[in-house]
């Protein structure tokens, strides 16, 4: 935090050097992407809306490729309250990932995080910090959908429909953790520091507050009512491509623990039956033997499988190894699982008295088993050898 902030915090230039954050001070996280047009209003309205005894710092986190982080630089000259740039090269994570280099670089005692756009106003930053201090909670949420907020700024049906859906589809998976909060599809909220671990945020996408209510579990919530309004300049960064991304990222959040990734990596090797079957019928019609289309055709299984698994499970750990590796390994395990199969069927049969039907559905919930560990250790967790710890050191 800047000497500026100190002082104001505290009224004591001596304890800039201090490492706790002073009480009721606010670092303000604002992600842009061309917001050129947007950020001298907001800032001229943030500086009518903060009163002179919240501590503010004002930390814009740019991913841009046109000028706004030279707008941003002029137009803090102008402002009561420090005003800083992180300008990314690499727009890792999108919007959410512009927050959590925010979050790791913040030294308030409350985060606050909005868009440049104005859609969020700023006259309510005091009033969501506020909110917590006098209640305690350790997230408070602006929302849309509690008595007198309003959805008034989304433009057209079409976009409130999204909101909405995407509102109960969320609410819907993760009804724990998000208990008290009834619009998690809000970007404009207050969190204490301390309650958030930027190390394991692993954001995609712009729905940042699902990703820190879900992983950071803040154990009290509350709300104040805000009217969403229309932007001020520019055009909206929602697009089709963002709305897949929020879906990948539902999909991550869910599969969090190791329960749910086993029955998510049951449900996708369940559905790679159906590449599976439509790849033979397209081979034996082609007048290939069953027995070389049956191989083939596992392989359009194998594949179909990997790139949702690649998507939906694992999307964090694919950094590990390369890609080829990867699949590599993958379709290793994936066809040794047939010749794992047909021994223990017979073992079932011969050595317990089992069936066939029971001893292949055994075997199959066996090779599952063992497949979904392997699949875990031997694919997606980092390697252990001496050259993998240096380059992670």
């Amino acid at each position: 935090m800047s000497e500026d902030l100190w002082t104001r915090a505290l009224g004591d230039p001596a304890v800039e050097s201090a490492e706790v954050p002073a009480p009721g001070s606010v670092t303000l996280i604002i992600p842009t992407f061309n917001e050129s047009g947007n950020v001298r209003e907001l800032l001229r309205r943030l500086g009518e809306s903060l009163p002179a005894h919240l501590a503010v710092e004002v930390l814009f986190v740019d991913d841009s490729t046109d000028d706004t982080p030279e707008v941003i630089e002029k137009a803090a000259r102008d402002c009561a309250f420090p005003v800083d740039v992180l300008h990314r090269e690499q727009a890792v994570g999108g919007l959410g990932g512009a927050v959590v280099e925010g979050v790791k670089r913040a030294a308030g005692d409350w985060i606050v995080v909005m868009d440049a756009d104005l859609q969020h106003p700023p006259h309510l930053v005091p009033e969501l910090v506020g909110e917590g201090e006098r209640t305690g909670a350790q997230l408070v949420v602006a929302s849309r959908y509690i008595s007198g907020g309003s959805r008034a700024g989304l433009a057209g049906n079409y976009r409130i429909a999204v909101s909405r859906g995407a509102t109960w589809l969320t609410k819907g998976l993760f009804p724990r953790a998000l208990r008290g909060i009834s619009d998690p599809m809000s970007g404009f909220f207050a969190m204490r520091r301390q309650v958030v671990t930027a190390e394991v945020l692993t954001p995609l996408g712009y729905k940042i507050l699902l990703e820190l209510a879900v992983r950071c579990r803040p154990a009290k919530v509350a709300e104040v009512p805000f009217v969403f309004q229309e932007r001020f300049a520019g055009e909206s960064k929602s697009t089709a491509k963002e709305g897949l991304r929020f879906l990948a990222h539902l999909a991550s959040l869910r599969t969090a623990t190791r329960l749910s990734r086993m029955a998510g990596f049951g449900l996708i090797g369940l559905s790679g039956f159906v590449p599976n079957l439509f790849a033979l019928w397209l081979l034996t019609g082609a007048g290939v033997h069953y027995l070389p289309a049956e191989i083939v055709a596992n392989q359009a299984g194998v594949l179909w499988n990997f790139v949702l698994i690649e998507t939906l499970l694992f999307r964090d750990r694919r950094r590990h190894r390369h890609w080829a590796d990867r699949i590599g390994r993958f379709a290793l395990l994936a066809n040794a699982d047939l010749l794992l199969r047909i021994p223990l069927i017979a073992l079932f049969v011969t050595r317990f008295g089992l069936s066939v039907l029971p001893a292949t559905a055994l075997a199959l919930v066996t090779t599952f088993m063992v497949r979904f560990a392997a699949t875990e250790a031997l694919v997606y967790l980092p390697r252990t050898g001496a050259k993998h710890r240096r380059a992670a050191r």
